[in-house]
């Protein structure tokens, strides 16, 4: 009989982290869970404590991270991920994408183990090039509020290369456009949590500038799905995946009033500074090497994430 495979999900208690801890225990695998809840929440995962195939470490992987025994997939999620986290906590989003980076990185060269990078969109800065494409460099203002996040994850790139080129790691690296979906927090800071949370409590939605600034809204079940096809595949070169259907602020700040039924109004405050006023990736390669494409329309995932939150607030 086969040995199971090991994964360890570092951030695994934040959003995207538990919904990929569900997923590789569906695959019947052994996870393990390394988070220090900085910004992750205990309560995503509270449903796994009884699952014997999953184990959760308290810790933070800027320390030296050490693991006893078999590991296959090292998927390196830990990092403050929303402007309300890398703002508020901005050296240990630098240490988690620099010293973080690094001892995952060192785990799976031990291990001899898969190695996932978990990218983002915002390597494009506030680009230049629309859509954006693998290829495109970017447009980063580094010493701004929000390079912290930025540089953080393109050193992260660079040091995950490095190790692929030098020690021959087979080290992938997923550049996640907006993602949205069930365990979001409630106060998040970005687009899709503030205007639920607002339309569900009567108050009016915020939209910063004139909210025409787009974003390219994904749901989890497709983006995980797509981290899962990368994960097993044979490439070794930053891979966009996210939904290329754009959107403008305005425009969902409206249709969330609709499907939501409130009579909230919209407000506008002035726009953070370096927020990007498009974003759409070009997902060509995603939908070439990995055969990957989003397919839950916005309005149904929209439905789903709300009633989340209606959940959410109750407990609240």
């Amino acid at each position: 009989m086969p040995t199971k495979k090991t994964c360890i999900v570092t951030g695994g208690g934040g959003f995207l982290g538990s919904h990929l801890c569900d997923r590789f225990l569906a695959r019947k695998w052994h996870v393990i869970a390394i988070d220090n809840f900085l910004t992750g929440n205990e309560k995503n995962i509270a449903h796994l404590k009884t699952n014997k195939s999953f184990h959760l470490i308290r810790h933070d992987v800027s320390k030296t991270i050490h693991i006893p025994g078999r590991v296959d997939y090292v998927l390196h999620f830990a990092s403050p991920a929303s402007p309300l986290d890398y703002l508020e906590f901005p050296i240990q989003t630098l240490k988690v994408g620099a010293l973080g980076t690094h001892n995952a990185l060192g785990l799976a060269k031990d291990k001899k183990a898969v190695f996932l990078l978990a990218s983002t969109s915002e390597v494009y800065g506030d680009p230049l090039v629309h859509p954006q494409t693998e290829e495109y460099w970017g447009n980063v203002n580094p010493v701004g509020p929000r390079g912290v996040y930025d540089e953080a994850k393109r050193f992260a790139e660079a040091i995950t290369m490095a190790y692929h080129r030098t020690h021959k790691l087979d080290a992938k690296i997923i550049r996640i456009f907006n993602t949205y979906g069930p365990r979001m927090r409630l106060r998040d800071g970005r687009a899709i949590p503030a205007f639920l949370s607002q339309a569900l409590t009567g108050k009016p939605l915020t939209v910063f500038g004139d909210g025409r600034q787009t974003r390219s809204l994904c749901y989890v079940t497709d983006l995980v799905r797509g981290i899962e096809k990368l994960l097993l595949s044979g490439l070794n070169e930053p891979i966009n995946i996210g939904n290329p259907n754009e959107i403008s602020m305005t425009d969902l700040a409206k249709r969330i009033l609709r499907i939501t039924g409130s009579s909230s109004g919209i407000v506008h405050r002035k726009l953070p500074v370096d927020d990007p006023k498009v974003r759409q990736p070009d997902i060509r390669k995603a939908k070439k090497y990995l055969s990957w494409t989003p397919e839950v329309p916005l309005d149904e995932g929209l439905k789903y994430t709300i009633e989340y939150f209606k959940h959410a607030l109750r407990k609240k």
